[in-house]
């Protein structure tokens, strides 16, 4: 092999570098979200109570937060490639402590919710960084932001094919809540040789600052991020979880054996509706007002309302509106946000930023379950209300902080 050959191939593994990182990202978000449409199963065939399985969803934010604010702070002072691997690795183990579940009982589906949830935090924290890296000269010659737009496709996909692939196996394949968890841990097995050998490390110094000074994020007291991001920041991923946890619920009796396959086909719509609203979010966005993420809240409240005559009539064609709402919804919001934080952060900051921005909006994946612990005393209904009018405050908030505090990264 000649080496104009030679550099040839190894330019084109180089500048193809973050499709491995993509792809393992993919598998990490499937294994985050394959759980959501099983939740029917586990409460009807499983014999697990509205809460538990609810607890159960929510479990996955208590090992995701972790993630999102230490893996990146960790991958600088170790490396992407290592701390990539445990993602991938965490999330095979995750699934495989899910499947064994069934039998294991309570405490194990804990357990590989926390290890899915700490998956998806590296995922988006690490593979996120990488992904963008990776996607820049000298590694690649793609257009400015090309990176951003990989790293939300592929997670986005993943979070979307794994419930679809769980409704499917669970609706006609033997053992649903064992053979979903396995067919993703297997699939993990070529995304760990992916990352192991067919990446390129774009950390090769270590950072020299300790765990603690990396932790501290003082562009999270800015009053642009405190009085426009925090307040729409749990309705992000609340929005998605009444769409897809608490409504196909609702309407569960009205199903009969479809009621599994239509949870699944509800979240991929949400999540679905959340990719293709986003550049409509980018053309919502103005550096001078809060406009996108005012116009998100008001989609997410209207979609709660929506909800609230679902509660009341049971439709499952009314659901899918609402799913639509919420989705488009999520995905204005969790567009707008980031583009909020880049423009108020120090580039330095971005990072720490950013998993603070996730980490609020992840904290909306424990509605689902308080509001199932209230149930016994509180109607959906009523209870949904009382949530789109808490949704319709936090709008104003946002929208009194309009074109405030926008004077940048010092401001604070």
């Amino acid at each position: 092999m000649t080496s104009a050959v030679h550099a040839s191939i190894t330019t084109t593994r180089t500048t193809r570098a973050w499709l491995a990182v993509a792809f393992a990202a993919f598998c990490i978000g499937w294994g985050g979200n394959e759980f959501t449409p099983l939740l029917i199963a586990y409460a009807h065939d499983a014999g697990y109570s509205r809460i538990d399985v609810d607890v159960l969803l929510g479990a996955y934010v208590l090992g995701l937060v972790p993630g999102l604010l230490i893996a990146s702070t960790l991958s600088d002072r170790h490396g992407r490639r290592p701390i990539m691997a445990i993602g991938v690795v965490a999330s095979a183990i995750g699934s495989l402590t899910l499947a064994v579940g069934d039998v294991a009982g309570f405490a194990a589906l804990f357990g590989g919710r926390l290890l899915s949830g700490l998956a998806v935090g590296i995922a988006m924290a690490v593979g996120s960084a990488w992904i963008a890296e990776l996607s820049k000269p000298p590694f690649d010659d793609a257009t400015p932001g090309a990176g951003a737009r990989r790293a939300s496709i592929c997670l986005s996909l993943g979070l979307g094919a794994g419930p679809l692939c769980a409704g499917i196996l669970a609706a006609f394949a033997p053992l649903p809540l064992v053979l979903t968890y396995v067919v993703h841990a297997a699939l993990c097995v070529p995304a760990l040789w992916a990352v192991a050998t067919r990446t390129v490390e774009t950390r090769t110094e270590g950072s020299t600052r300790s765990l603690l000074q990396n932790l501290r994020v003082p562009a999270a007291a800015h009053r642009r991020f405190t009085h426009v991001v925090v307040p729409m920041a749990p309705w992000i991923f609340g929005s998605a979880a009444i769409a897809y946890a608490i409504v196909p619920a609702l309407v569960a009796d009205e199903l009969g054996d479809w009621a599994l396959l239509y949870t699944a086909g509800l979240t991929v719509l949400t999540l679905a509706c959340g990719v293709l609203v986003q550049p409509i979010a980018r053309r919502l966005d103005d550096a001078s007002s809060a406009r996108a993420v005012v116009v998100s809240m008001i989609l997410m409240t209207v979609g709660i309302l929506a909800a609230v005559a679902t509660a009341l009539t049971r439709s499952p064609e009314l659901a899918v509106l609402v799913a639509m709402l919420l989705g488009s919804g999520y995905g204005i919001a969790i567009v707008s946000g980031l583009l909020e934080i880049q423009r108020i952060a120090e580039p330095d900051e971005l990072a720490g930023i950013s998993g603070v921005y996730y980490s609020l909006a992840y904290v909306g994946f424990l509605l689902p379950a308080a509001l199932a612990a209230l149930a016994r005393y509180v109607s959906y209904p009523v209870m949904l209300t009382a949530v789109a009018v808490v949704a319709g405050a936090c709008a104003l908030r946002c929208a009194s902080g309009w074109s405030k505090h926008l004077d940048g990264p010092s401001a604070s």
